[in-house]
């Protein structure tokens, strides 16, 4: 079938008229509204109520709920988190028949939720029963709420401008089973007609696999991927406040950074080791197996093609096509003079602790006597790793710092004097190297530096390697 299926983030979705403008209508005669779907996830900032913040980990109704030396404090982190989902619903709809409806589908989840997690609580207090069995149950029902609140709103909002706009709720509300991921969304396929429908599908989907245990507040990539494979979508769409450029924006100068218009899943692979996910690699996985292009666009320019992202494409001639990184790493290192000849002992060891702290590894580097793990965590899980490996082994040396990694990324960077450029332009910076990478499959190359470095960095390098290999383009074609 001739569709898309179309994700649209956070950030966008609380940009709602611009949703509607720009990706929903935008240049679209009235039959043209559909043979797509729209994947959503919550109105920014509504996941942090209901969890916890993202980015400062302050605690919302799940951490408040699971924390549990406060019995009325989750009562009211929901009553707050309520309050604005029902200020977006009165900034949508004002004093409309939808506003009504939307209120009226928040008020029926809110309490549901609230009667659940009571009665989880008064269970619990039964020795039989242990609330910690069922906090990642309590998670997900939490995350749904979001998702189904934004979802809602936005078959309510579009409809109001003459879109036969249908909900797709995969949350599982009052279901009594849950089934295949799968068969959940090919069962929500066949109740809906692609040809007359468009489809406003909850980026959260319950399901028997539990996609939050594997993928946690990436699961709505994960719905996406799916739905595009398993209805043969012709691509796959997502919709972001920005483009995919040559580097962060904020850090280079809006005016100096290129969006780039076509790149391949292998460079998205490494933007996701460094925390910058064009997409998730399990997510982009059922793409690229299918053959399905992926294309991320700037919700707020409509006129702008976006990215590609197909598995067989590689750069014409051999170039960097974006310098990214990632900032507050731990580098955690470990020497021991009698590691000479049983590296892979301590490696597997090494790997061993770093799995039960749960921690991210994004690179490494070694030689005879020392392994050095480059970590994203925070400082009590990394001092727990160390000590769990003093304990392991206890005549090693280990040591920490706190680094930067940045790198230059392209789907073929076999540049002769590549290195030697980067390292000059570094230098030149006064940029102090503490350790550089370099693979043999020349997509990506690192360098470690010293956090306060880190934007310094980011800017010589996209001089000298993007902007530099721009200009000389534009004149040779010139």
């Amino acid at each position: 079938m001739s569709h898309t299926v179309e994700k649209i983030g956070g950030t966008s979705m609380s940009q709602y008229q611009a949703v509607r403008d720009n990706i929903a209508l935008y240049n679209r005669t009235e039959e043209q509204y559909y043979r797509r779907m729209l994947v959503v996830s919550a109105f920014g900032g509504i996941t942090d109520g209901l969890l916890e913040c993202k980015r400062t980990g302050a605690p919302g109704v799940y951490a408040t709920y699971a924390d549990a030396e406060d019995e009325h404090a989750w009562e009211q982190a929901l009553d707050n988190v309520s309050a604005q989902m029902e200020k977006i619903n009165r900034e949508m709809f004002g004093e409309t028949p939808e506003r009504y409806l939307a209120d009226a589908f928040l008020t029926e989840r809110i309490k549901g939720i609230r009667d659940c997690l009571r009665h989880l609580r008064q269970v619990c207090a039964f020795g039989q029963f242990q609330l910690a069995e069922q906090l990642q149950t309590i998670r997900e029902l939490l995350a749904a709420m979001g998702e189904a609140h934004s979802a809602h709103n936005m078959v309510l909002y579009l409809r109001q401008s003459g879109v036969n706009a249908v909900l797709m709720d995969l949350t599982g509300w009052r279901t009594d089973q849950a089934l295949p991921l799968n068969e959940v969304l090919q069962q929500a396929l066949a109740r809906v007609d692609l040809a007359t429908q468009l489809p406003v599908v909850t980026g959260y989907a319950h399901c028997r696999e539990g996609l939050m245990s594997t993928f946690d507040r990436g699961y709505s990539e994960m719905t996406f991927s799916r739905l595009a494979v398993l209805s043969g979508a012709r691509e796959a769409v997502i919709h972001k406040e920005y483009h995919l450029s040559s580097a962060d924006p904020r850090l280079a100068g809006e005016d100096q950074v290129i969006p780039i218009g076509l790149t391949n899943y292998d460079v998205t692979d490494q933007l996701s080791n460094l925390g910058m996910e064009a997409i998730h690699p399990q997510a982009a996985k059922g793409l690229r197996q299918q053959g399905i292009p992926l294309r991320v666009r700037n919700t707020f320019e409509p006129d702008h093609e976006g990215t590609l992202i197909t598995t067989g494409y590689r750069s014409p001639s051999p170039c960097v096509e974006m310098v990214a990184g990632r900032r507050n790493l731990f580098a955690v290192e470990l020497f021991d003079q009698d590691m000479v000849g049983r590296v892979s002992h301590y490696a597997e060891g090494f790997t061993d602790e770093l799995d039960k702290m749960q921690l991210n590894l994004v690179a490494k580097d070694m030689n005879a006597n020392t392994l050095t793990y480059y970590l994203a965590g925070n400082r009590k899980q990394v001092r727990r790793l160390v000590d769990a490996l003093q304990r392991r082994f206890q005549n090693a040396e280990l040591n920490t710092h706190k680094v930067s990694l940045v790198s230059a990324v392209g789907s073929d960077m076999n540049i002769p004097g590549l290195l030697a450029r980067s390292v000059g332009a570094l230098n030149r910076a006064e940029v102090p190297v503490r350790a550089v990478h370099q693979s043999l499959r020349a997509v990506e190359m690192q360098f470690i530096v010293d956090d306060e470095y880190y934007q310094r960095a980011v800017v010589a390098l996209h001089d000298e390697l993007v902007q530099t290999h721009a200009e000389t383009v534009a004149l040779a074609v010139a």
